[in-house]
Formats: structure tokens, sequence, C-alpha cells
């Protein structure tokens, strides 16, 4: 199922949108598509490709893609906390540093983001700062996801920025990656305390 909250102007989906404006809330219904469902699909399969690079390195399976105005993918990013060591290095901030030296500017404006999970509330607020237009995700974080799942701050008004968010694009494709990732963390883990126990046999 997709989900889609506020459409801007220069991006417009069929189907119902909750908007927030201020502090009201407004449903509305829009009929034109400027773009289409497989747009989206195939820009968060971009963005499932580094997902899966992030797999087979032992990260959690998140990627992403920024795509301009124009439709041109102008950065990348996937989960990379462990690889560096940096708990802020997720997909959503690594597209937003490089974003940001591709424009030469820090506002993104009219700039999409394809994330193939839900961001949490560090990358929803620098989106927000980064002017981002569109946000678009796959799978739902129950977690930490900042948009519907864990606790939904679009609910809460902000000072500089609209956001608009798109939810349910390839969301079991995306789902799927995260499932393998942490069963063959629980396996492991499973692996390495039977291993553990032979040891203790054996002594």
């Amino acid at each position: 199922m997709t989900v889609l909250f506020v459409i801007p102007q220069h991006v417009a989906t069929p189907g119902w949108l909750y908007q927030k404006k201020r502090a009201r809330i407004v449903w509305q219904k829009y009929s034109n598509t400027l773009v289409c469902q497989s747009q989206h699909e195939h820009f968060m399969r971009i963005a499932l490709e580094l997902a899966k690079q992030s797999f087979y390195q032992r990260e959690v399976p998140i990627g992403a893609v920024l795509v301009n105005a124009k439709g041109e993918v102008i950065a990348k990013g996937r989960n990379q906390v462990e690889t560096t060591k940096d708990p802020t290095q997720h997909a959503e901030l690594q597209c937003i540093q490089a974003g940001a030296k591709v424009c030469g500017n820090w506002r993104l404006l009219n700039t999409t983001l394809y994330s193939t999970l839900e961001p949490c509330a560090m990358c929803l607020s620098a989106l927000q700062l980064a002017r981002v237009s569109l946000v678009v995700y796959g799978a739902k974080d129950f977690r930490l996801g900042a948009i519907e799942s864990w606790y939904p701050l679009v609910q809460v008004d902000h000072p500089f920025h609209q956001i608009t968010f798109m939810g349910g694009i390839l969301e079991e494709e995306c789902a799927e990656w995260i499932r393998k990732f942490f069963f063959n963390i629980r396996r492991n883990k499973s692996l390495e305390i039977e291993v553990e126990k032979c040891h203790r046999d054996d002594h």
C-alpha cells in the first residue's frame, strides 16, 4: 500500500494526500499526474541497489538517492554506520552532504530524496533543514520511523519548511532486505552461542 503525504506543486500524484499546513490538517485529492508510479519505482530501485551494497558489507541495508527537478540523480548514499564507526552516517545524510556539494548550496530546493526505509528523527530534521521538497520511502521503520511508524514528527509544525512524504514504494522489496539482514544477524548469534557451548563442553 502506498501512503502519500503532501505533494508540492512541482510534483503531483493521484490519490488522497495528507497535507500539514501550520496547525491544521487538510485532505485533498489530485487528479493530474506529473510523476507516475513507475518513475518513483525507477529511482527506488537505484536506492535498493545501494542498500544491497550495504547488506553485503554487513551494514543495515538502507540506500538513498537525491534527484533534482530535471529527474537527474545528483547524489547517492547508503548506510555506513559500522564501516565508519559514525552513528550519523545514514544513507539520507550522505545524500544531503553530497547533494549540497553538487549544488553548491545547502538549500536543496525542488529535490526529491528516495530512501528504502522511512527516515528516522535525525534524518527527517536534516531533510527539513536542507529544504528537500519531497521524500519518497519504501518500507516502514516501526522502531525509529519519524513519519508515520514510531513517532509522527511530521505532525509537529516546522518553522522553516513544509516537507512532503510518500511511503510504500516497493515496500515489500525494501522490507525483505531488512528482514533478511536481521535474520542473518540472529542466525549468526545462534551459531556463535552453539560454538561457544561446544567449546565449553570440550573442556
